[in-house]
């Protein structure tokens, strides 16, 4: 049992829940509570820890047959956990890679790229929607706020591991190749002069290209679009939240192409 907060490994946890850079390095991050273990794909748990209270529950003598386990006296873990109530269990998971390929249905791609998006709840609600929507991934410039931090893997509610996603340093290179391959580019732009439901989305793969909370997308990226579309907003909102925003657009697309499904 780990009863010292000095432990490496209870350093090395601190760590990853800290810094993105250190997740990125070793390839994992922390999740929290047994949904979370339960719902990892196979072979994804790399190791999981147990507060000494959960030691003789059903879930916990259940993750000991299934994963290679650690025991934490209860002070430790609580220390280390950044949920406010702890569920007594996290576990290390390894990060998944993607390739560009791997978001792309030809004409049944539906994406969001996010430029700078700073808010990890923002992000985590839009992985959640998205696969709610039927996205087929995530596209984010490498400024967004990291995919994997505990707040936005919170937020996911397990759709971190079903939703691919692609960082990029280089989105509007990425979003050009993207157009080339007959995908449509959808800005949401307070300028914007069509409204988000005129567009057909039935014909071919759809990006929307949502910006930063509060500067909204840059011009550079703005240019690329092949449409600049708007929510049209009542009493005196000028816009909505991120999130949201993206929710509205995702839900359109699945709106219209059920109701081609249907005919």
């Amino acid at each position: 049992m780990i009863t010292s907060s000095n432990s490496r490994q209870i350093k090395n946890i601190s760590l990853l829940l800290r810094k993105a850079r250190e997740r990125k390095k070793q390839g994992v991050f922390v999740v929290e509570g047994i949904k979370m273990i339960k719902e990892a794909p196979e072979g994804w748990v790399q190791k999981v820890y147990l507060a000494e209270r959960v030691l003789g529950s059903a879930e916990a003598n259940n993750l000991r047959e299934l994963y290679d386990c650690e025991v934490v006296s209860d002070g430790v873990f609580d220390a280390v956990a950044e949920t406010r109530t702890p569920q007594g269990v996290l576990a290390l998971v390894k990060m998944p890679v993607y390739p560009l390929d791997a978001l792309l249905r030809d004409k049944r791609t539906l994406l969001l790229a996010l430029e700078s998006i700073q808010d990890p709840g923002n992000l985590g609600t839009m992985l959640r929607t998205g696969e709610g929507a039927g996205i087929t991934g995530i596209l984010m410039n490498h400024t967004t706020v990291d995919l994997f931090s505990p707040k936005t893997i919170r937020s996911t509610m397990g759709s971190i591991y079903r939703v691919p996603y692609y960082v990029t340093e280089d989105l509007p290179g990425v979003l050009s190749r993207l157009k080339q391959r007959q995908i449509t580019l959808c800005a949401a732009h307070l300028a914007g002069a069509v409204s988000y439901d005129a567009p057909d989305y039935t014909r071919g793969g759809t990006a929307f290209m949502i910006g930063n909370e509060g500067s909204g997308l840059t011009e550079e990226l703005s240019n690329l679009a092949d449409v600049r579309i708007k929510i049209p907003m009542e009493g005196q909102v000028e816009s909505l939240n991120a999130a949201i925003s993206a929710s509205l657009l995702m839900y359109e697309v699945l709106r219209q192409k059920r109701q081609t499904d249907c005919r």
